[in-house]
């Protein structure tokens, strides 16, 4: 055999191989970003709750802070146009808020919900404040505000991915907690989810609420984490009451409570904060159904007034 058929043969053979390795390389490039969101959104997203929320979002790759009343972050609210009347009165009562913690049970470590990442649009969401409309420094202590969905779990997200220009039409959760449990991840805790437009909190130091934004009425956007439960299929509609939630919604709903540092007098309902009186949900919730799971799942070890 010449040698010049060698040299061809060893050419040929040559190009075989450098074609096997850029295939290689080339599949694995198109694996890799596939097996780093794995990585990202394992177990670590499963504990996104309002009190610890180590989640890997588009905007938020580092460790987010617990959602409590020393820890939320904020933004100062931009100088008024012109002064507006401030609702909020709580700045002088913050002393006398009750302070809690607790620590989570076994019951609480063997519940693992299924979750699943859905983002809302930017629009859909806002900075928290640490300032009102006219400037008037404010530092409520957290509130979780319960809502339903009215519609389909996936309809609701759908509606909180669509960008939105008009501020009336911007709409967000924190979290939403679908029929069968699984737990959707939406807005961080550190941001300010649209979930109640025109609302106050009543509580044991009065009435609470913090103006934004000169255009929109007053509400406990700033300082409230809202999660919504996913409405049945039968009440779908605007009858008063429906069959009510399933018991993996209150589990997950439990569970995901259990880890913030909210007291059960500052857990609250949509219907009890609205002052539009258009708002009714989340109907049909059994308190002390909820309450108990709650207890259940977190014990208090200090609380002082």
């Amino acid at each position: 055999m010449s040698f010049s058929i060698w040299i061809k043969r060893l050419l040929l053979i040559s190009l075989m191989l450098i074609t096997t390795v850029i295939i290689l390389i080339s599949g694995r490039v198109q694996l890799q970003p596939n097996k780093q969101i794995t990585s990202n959104l394992g177990s670590e997203s499963a504990a996104w709750s309002p009190a610890n929320v180590p989640q890997q979002t588009a905007e938020h790759k580092e460790k987010l802070q617990s959602f409590s009343h020393s820890s939320v972050k904020t933004t100062p609210s931009p100088k008024p146009k012109a002064q507006i009347e401030s609702t909020n009165n709580q700045q002088s009562k913050l002393k006398n808020l009750p302070q809690s913690s607790f620590q989570i049970t076994q019951a609480f470590k063997e519940y693992k919900p299924r979750y699943e990442i859905a983002l809302a649009h930017p629009n859909n969401y806002g900075d928290r404040h640490s300032t009102d409309i006219n400037g008037i420094p404010v530092n409520n202590q957290a509130i979780i505000v319960l809502h339903e969905t009215g519609g389909s779990a996936s309809s609701a997200i759908n509606t909180f991915q669509v960008p939105h220009e008009d501020d009336d039409r911007q709409v967000s959760y924190h979290t939403l907690v679908k029929l069968d449990g699984t737990v959707v991840y939406i807005v961080s805790p550190e941001k300010r989810a649209f979930g109640a437009a025109n609302s106050v909190f009543d509580g044991s130091n009065g009435s609470e609420t913090v103006q934004t934004n000169s255009n929109l009425p007053p509400s406990v956007n700033n300082f409230a984490y809202h999660v919504s439960l996913e409405t049945p299929s039968e009440g779908r509609n605007e009858q008063p009451t429906h069959v009510g939630y399933t018991d993996a919604q209150y589990y997950s709903l439990a569970w995901l409570i259990a880890q913030s540092s909210v007291p059960d007098e500052r857990i609250t309902t949509h219907k009890a904060v609205d002052r539009s009186g258009q708002k009714n949900d989340p109907r049909s919730f059994d308190f002390d159904k909820f309450f108990r799971l709650l207890h259940s799942f977190r014990q208090v070890i200090i609380s002082k007034n």
